[in-house]
């Protein structure tokens, strides 16, 4: 029962679940399915979907997240990445809105499933470091910048495809002459009263009196509001006979049980699209979620959230669904209305069903620009300016990094842009660890310690060269290391012996290790030594299962200190000592 348990959490929490966690659980629901409900539609369009798809994929998801996932607050549903992407994959196969295009993404969540099932069962989370951090902010800010872009044609109410912002821009300015007026102040409309709920709606109940908690709860109902008005005005108005774009009918009831079609062919073509959607799903969804679980000292555990994004993923694909994954404002939603157990999502999953089975009516005269303003303002709340000076002040190559992907992604589509990103910050990696940093170290008088001579004042031997290494050794470095290593020795006519200090190497390959082996030889027929201190241990059971430590002819020692002892110790300094040898320069 435990080792069952490790897979499906459920049974851990469920046994202790009481009514008290049950109306915690249900008051977030209720908020996050006010939330959810006008943001499942219109990713849905955004993936070129009907609405019902937004709402199937808001149901049975949710459930199977709640049943295997390890996070007590994340919310799991469609986002506006994974939708963008989901168009993207579909979009060069078959058309928007035809049963095939939905048909093909029933087959993409399938094959999102069982991507991220099988790198659970296979511990395969640490695939997604190769996405590093900058190229995933690059990524989401290009993809919200592409997202808005691609949703001003409802807004203004005109024909503009294209998949880059090189193909939408030059189409709306070619359909401007079209502009619809009516579609126009409708999006418009919306476009300032969800901008204004979200960044002053809160400020302005407060002010007047209103309890912070039950304006927080106006400010999240504040989008469905609009979608409520926007309803209501399209009704009243008839606004639909006068070509404004709406949603039309939506069916009614549950989603259908049933599986993708098994098309060989076509799931070799999506295969690439599903294993990215996977991987970028997966960061989004444990970076939230690890930030949540710290705030209560909760654990979550990596292969786990891959096993619940799989299981959410796989019911999406045989209910109608599409690909989803863990939303980061909802699941901060989530967990300030006080959800306590992933049964919240359970809970939003029957009030999803509630509006799929009793109000789809009310939501035939839904204006597509209304949706197409939800998703922009939710969208550009993902654009983060600050991380670009903050990653540029920092580093020059993650910046780089950061910007082929965001400018990648809007020149050259979604799946180029985050490919891009990924091959440079690899490159980018290779360069910097194949010229790693490498330091003359001395003595810091009075103590055991050995630091930079360039940067403290130390005292060295004239004997005992001591470098620093601050990288592992591998096939990409070990050449500059080694050349860099012999022109120090050889500058230094009073040299006997070469310490190289390995605090910071962890790793020594077979290239590497044919290389020490040369660099003996060659420091040997100039009369120095070559000697190793500060091994870890990883790396000494390394060079035990070789003969290198018989051949090279020199000595291991335990500590910098203790090479210096046992070399050169009149060298040594005391405490109290002047430090003659001392140098005092700094980089």
């Amino acid at each position: 029962m435990k080792q069952l348990a490790r897979w499906l959490p459920i049974l851990e929490w469920g046994r202790s679940y009481h009514r008290r966690l049950a109306v915690q659980d249900g008051v977030a629901a209720a908020i996050v399915t006010l939330m959810l409900v006008p943001q499942s539609l219109a990713y849905a369009m955004l993936a070129g979907l009907p609405p019902a798809a937004g709402l199937y994929a808001s149901m049975l998801p949710l459930v199977g997240y709640a049943l295997f996932g390890s996070s007590s607050t994340l919310a799991v549903g469609p986002v506006a990445v994974v939708s963008l992407m989901t168009a993207t994959a579909l979009s060069p196969h078959f058309a928007a809105g035809t049963p095939e295009y939905a048909a093909a993404a029933l087959l993409l969540a399938l094959l999102s499933g069982l991507v991220l099932v099988l790198l659970a069962l296979l511990r395969l989370d640490f695939l997604a470091n190769f996405l590093s951090h900058p190229v995933i902010s690059g990524f989401i800010s290009g993809s919200a910048v592409l997202i808005a872009v691609g949703q001003l044609r409802h807004i203004l109410g005109v024909e503009a495809g294209g998949d880059t912002l090189a193909e939408l821009l030059p189409a709306l300015w070619r359909a401007l002459p079209q502009l619809h007026g009516p579609t126009l102040l409708i999006g418009a409309g919306s476009l300032l009263l969800l901008y204004l709920g979200r960044n002053r709606l809160g400020g302005w109940l407060r002010a007047r009196g209103v309890r912070p908690g039950t304006a927080s709860i106006l400010v999240r109902a504040w989008p469905a509001l609009v979608l409520l008005a926007a309803i209501g005005l399209a009704s009243a108005l008839d606004l639909a006979q006068v070509g404004v774009a709406v949603v039309g009918t939506v069916p009614a009831g549950l989603p259908p049980l049933t599986l993708p079609p098994l098309d060989r062919q076509l799931a070799w073509q999506l295969l690439p699209a599903a294993v990215l959607i996977s991987l970028v799903g997966f960061i989004e969804t444990i970076s939230v979620a690890h930030t949540l679980a710290a705030k209560r000292r909760q654990r979550i555990r990596p292969e786990q959230e891959l096993l619940g994004l799989g299981a959410a993923n796989l019911a999406a694909a045989v209910s109608g669904g599409f690909p989803v994954t863990g939303g980061f404002a909802r699941s901060v939603v989530n967990f300030d209305a006080g959800a306590q157990t992933p049964m919240a999502g359970i809970f939003t999953a029957g009030g999803i069903a509630l509006v799929a089975l009793f109000f789809t009516p009310w939501l035939q005269n839904l204006p597509e620009a209304v949706l197409a303003a939800i998703i922009i303002v939710a969208v550009l709340g993902l654009v983060d300016l600050p991380a670009l000076r903050r990653v540029w002040r920092f580093s020059r190559q993650d910046f780089a990094a950061m910007m082929a992907t965001q400018l990648g992604v809007m020149l050259l589509g979604v799946e180029a842009g985050i490919m891009l990103g990924v091959a440079l910050s690899l490159l980018l990696f290779l360069w910097r660890t194949s010229r790693p940093h490498m330091a003359v170290v001395g003595q810091v008088p009075g103590t055991e310690h050995f630091r930079n001579v360039e940067r403290f004042p130390v005292a060295c031997s004239e004997s005992v060269l001591s470098v620093r290494i601050d990288e592992s050794l591998y096939f990409s470095n070990i050449r500059f290391l080694e050349e860099r290593l012999l022109q120090l020795a050889l500058a230094r006519p009073g040299v006997r012996h070469l310490v190289l200090m390995c605090s910071g190497v962890n790793h020594i390959d077979a290239s590497a290790l044919d290389s020490l082996d040369a660099l003996a030889e060659r420091l040997r027929a100039a009369g120095i030594q070559l000697h190793l201190s500060e091994v870890k241990g990883p790396v000494m059971d390394q060079l035990r299962r070789s003969d290198f430590l018989e051949r090279f002819g020199g000595q291991v020692f335990v500590s910098q200190f203790q090479a210096l002892q046992t070399l050169d110790p009149a060298s040594i300094v005391a405490p109290g000592q002047p430090a003659d040898q001392a140098r005092s320069e700094r980089r």
